[in-house]
């Protein structure tokens, strides 16, 4: 670590960086599958909602083509109007699993609700606590408690020591298994949905052993902005990125504004590459059990 230690959080113990000799390296599906702090960047990438079993198939197909590994996307949906779209629930979930299996992706997906966290576990490799849950600490144990991988995003508001003790929770039941997603916090500025701040990539590893990734999708509420900021969430050392993917934005249920095009987002793996090798990382190799031969959705 270069540079003076910052002073340690008295109630952060399992998370803390002096908690583990090295920083943790958190996996999907076992070996050869996604993996998240390693050399390989973590690529999560989908639609804000599944809208349909044709949408997630043929989005599915599109992100493992251009290169992803996770296939992100929302079964159960936190809304701010409760008259807007709320998910299709576990027909979302089942669907989301078939769409990943037939292009070798891992999944990960949203939980709201504690009585959800087991169904939810069923059909998804990685446990999402959405920014509105961050210290929702019913919601953190329960998540914790299936065992599976947990992504933690930062709170609307969150300071970092909130945020982390949030991961301390789940720490708790036993499951270290956590990787941190800064999307973005709330700022007087409207000329952007969130403020993506980058700053804390850096000092995330030097505050806890747990990898950390970005949403530019949510941090900038902005299509036109998620790759240049991704870009720069890599070169800041983020372990990977999460980022919306639509097959036609301008319709989508939620998040279009945000969402990138099939050709957007095979565009902005392409320019992936260099950066992540400026920083010693690369982009995922196929999953061994990927088959990209399924059919397209008719």
């Amino acid at each position: 670590m270069n540079g003076r230690p910052l002073p340690p959080s008295r109630d952060l113990r399992l998370v803390h960086v002096d908690a583990r000799e090295r920083q943790s390296v958190v996996s999907l599906r076992g070996t050869g599958g996604p993996s998240f702090g390693g050399e390989e960047l973590a690529i999560c990438a989908g639609p804000c909602a599944v809208e349909s079993y044709e949408q997630i198939v043929a989005t599915a197909a599109a992100v493992a083509g251009a290169g992803a590994n996770v296939l992100r996307g929302g079964a159960y949906k936190p809304r701010t109007s409760p008259y807007s779209f709320q998910g299709l629930g576990r027909d979302g979930l089942a669907m989301m699993r078939e769409a990943a299996d037939l292009y070798g992706l891992a999944v990960v997906t949203e939980v709201l609700d504690p009585r959800d966290a087991a169904i939810v576990a069923e059909s998804a490799d990685m446990l999402q606590i959405g920014a509105r849950n961050m210290q929702n600490t019913a919601l953190l144990r329960a998540v914790g408690e299936t065992g599976k991988p947990v992504l933690l995003k930062r709170g609307l508001a969150a300071t970092v020591d909130e945020w982390l003790l949030a991961a301390e929770y789940i720490a708790l039941t036993g499951n270290e298994q956590i990787v941190l997603c800064e999307r973005g916090i709330r700022s007087f500025d409207p000329s952007t949905r969130n403020l993506l701040d980058l700053s804390v990539v850096p000092l995330l590893a030097r505050r806890t052993h747990l990898p950390a990734i970005v949403d530019p999708s949510h941090g900038t509420g902005i299509a036109a902005l998620v790759a240049p900021m991704g870009l720069a969430a890599v070169a800041a050392g983020a372990a990977g990125i999460m980022v919306e993917v639509h097959p036609d934005p301008a319709s989508a249920v939620s998040d279009g504004m945000q969402s990138l095009t099939f050709a957007e987002f095979e565009s902005f793996m392409e320019s992936m590459p260099a950066v992540a090798a400026a920083v010693g990382r690369s982009l995922p190799k196929r999953f061994a059990g990927a088959t990209l031969n399924a059919p397209p959705p008719s």
